[in-house]
């Protein structure tokens, strides 16, 4: 072996047991470890240095000021202890170690442990979602408590309510809240509750303890019949220190039973005082509504007066005499109007009379006549003188003038026409002969052409 890699291979102690203290502290979790305590060491500067032993073999444990302030209880040796601490080592001494940031009694450790994993449990299922809580009433109608009768909790439950509001009803379902069936006696006493359904919210406590007598309240039947619960549930367990699974499933926690009896009930006086304002401001409220509704009443009330039917029926009634006269004048003016225009219509109707104008005309139509039969008189006249000259004349030229005379025509008896030659005739034609006075009727028997 060269010298060179002698150099490599050989560490200083102080290099040897730092770097077993950083294999330790970064190779190795966080371990729990039970034991008892012996050696124990209170320095001035607070640390507690002891050594945490069994049966067979034993460790040196380190338990730091600012972790120590935090303990429940007075470490002492000979007291069975769970802590949970690094794996460290102390390197002057070269002597490894456990550094404890964590310290409970043994028998509360295992117990703490299964808080802590049905915990986690429940927490991942859900049930300490804040959206799945029920409100709590403000002035709960009843209050059912799930206590134990003979606890100092129901006393300081009832104690808080009677002190701050008297009138809320209080129904006590009576279970166990310790020991062994304490958690099914809960259970029984939740379903009964709600069976029951009288009251509008439950309040599921009891006193102080250690973590063993508080157990029932983190089993995980009690935890999930909490969660199942219909009606609305505070869980106060404990003092205000104390934490068990109720109060994370609950719908809401209070630190003691005195605190929940506090939150369900209101405080009496100040509500009394508030009711006593409402009532006030009521009252004004009143005056001011009646104060309105009597000036409103006034009001219509004169209205009414100016607009009482009595009056006006009057109103109307003197309204219908003045409609009544006006109508009389009216009917007096128009029936004198209607008198003078028959009056003109009359003397109009004298003076145009058909019996007057009927005469008239008849006088006239009279003239007239005489008039027309003196026309006609002399027109007769006239013509008949004419008359007489053309019938003088027409004598003179008159064929009947020359038959007179013993002339004769001869006409064919068909045609009438005049034969003035015996060739327009024949044998057998038919003739007439118009004579002065009378007709002849003859055969053609032969001619002659002179």
């Amino acid at each position: 072996m060269t010298t060179t890699s002698l150099q490599r291979d050989v560490f200083s102690v102080t290099r040897l047991n730092r770097a077993a203290r950083e294999l330790l502290e970064t190779g190795l979790a966080r371990v729990w470890v039970e034991g008892e305590i012996s050696n124990l060491a209170r320095p001035a500067s607070g640390h507690l240095y002891f050594t945490l032993k069994d049966a067979k073999a034993q460790v040196s444990c380190a338990l730091f000021r600012n972790r120590a302030q935090r303990l429940r209880f007075a470490p002492e040796n000979g007291l069975q202890v769970l802590v949970r601490a690094q794996v460290s080592l102390y390197e002057p001494r070269g002597n490894y170690q456990l550094i404890v940031d964590q310290m409970e009694e043994a028998g509360d450790g295992a117990l703490r442990r299964a808080f802590e994993e049905l915990k986690n449990r429940l927490y991942n299922e859900g049930l300490f979602d804040e959206a799945a809580k029920r409100p709590i009433p403000e002035l709960p109608r009843c209050i059912g408590v799930i206590t134990s009768p003979s606890g100092a909790a129901i006393r300081d439950v009832l104690t808080v309510l009677r002190r701050r509001f008297a009138g809320i009803p209080v129904v006590i379902y009576p279970t166990r809240v310790q020991g062994e069936g304490a958690a099914d006696d809960i259970v029984a006493a939740l379903e009964l509750a709600q069976r029951h359904n009288v009251c509008d919210v439950l309040l599921l406590t009891r006193g102080g303890g250690s973590l063993e007598d508080l157990w029932p309240f983190n089993e995980e039947k009690v935890a999930r019949a909490v969660a199942a619960c219909t009606l609305p549930l505070i869980s106060a367990v404990g003092h205000e220190v104390d934490v068990v699974i109720t109060d994370f499933v609950a719908d809401a926690r209070a630190p003691t039973p005195s605190a929940a009896a506090e939150r369900l009930s209101p405080d009496g006086a100040a509500l009394e005082t508030r009711i006593r304002q409402l009532a006030s401001r009521l009252r004004q409220q009143l005056q001011r509504q009646l104060r309105r509704h009597r000036e409103r009443l006034d009001w219509l009330r004169q209205r009414l007066a100016r607009q009482h039917p009595g009056q006006r029926l009057q109103q109307q009634a003197q309204r219908l005499d003045e409609l009544e006269q006006r109508l009389e004048r009216a009917l007096r003016q128009n029936l004198a109007t209607r008198r003078a225009r028959l009056d003109t219509a009359s003397a109009r109707l004298r003076q145009h009379h058909p019996g007057r104008r009927l005469d008239e005309l008849l006088a006239h139509n009279r003239a007239l006549a005489k008039r027309l039969e003196y026309c006609i008189n002399l027109q007769l006249s006239k013509h008949r003188e004419k008359l007489a000259i053309l019938a003088r004349a027409l004598e003179t030229v008159s064929p009947l003038a020359t038959l007179q005379r013993g002339y004769s025509i001869t006409l064919a008896a068909g045609s009438g026409q005049v034969i003035t030659d015996s060739r327009q005739v024949a044998p057998g034609d038919a003739l007439e002969t118009r004579l002065s006075s009378g007709r002849v009727f003859s055969t053609v028997t032969g001619t002659e052409t002179t």
